[in-house]
């Protein structure tokens, strides 16, 4: 279950993270409140999450899931360069996680 929620809260990071640019720096309002909503969702589910699991473990799998979604959409939605060393650092992120998966006794 930890790992369920731990896997939500890293895609409302991403939620929060690209919504980021629909705000235009808080400008826009209907952006602004969807991004803090998914900023407040993402860092609840997370401390949820590390009761269950160890601390460094839940961080790294948080922020490896936002640095992989983030990218992936900046590369779909904002015509962000998607080269082949790009494409293969992601890789090695999403290595990281399922290791980081796979080593955790939770």
């Amino acid at each position: 279950m930890a790992w369920g929620i731990l896997f939500l809260a890293g895609l409302l990071e991403v939620g929060w993270a690209v919504g980021l640019k629909y705000t235009e720096g808080f400008t826009r309002l209907g952006p602004t409140l969807a991004t803090a909503a998914s900023l407040i969702g993402s860092m609840m589910l997370l401390g949820i999450a590390v009761r269950t699991l160890p601390l460094g473990t839940a961080y790294a799998v948080w922020t490896g899931i936002g640095t992989i979604g983030t990218t992936i959409l900046g590369i779909v939605l904002f015509d962000e360069p998607a080269t082949i060393v790009r494409l293969l650092c992601i890789a090695l992120i999403v290595a990281g996680i399922v290791g980081l998966r796979f080593a955790s006794s939770a």
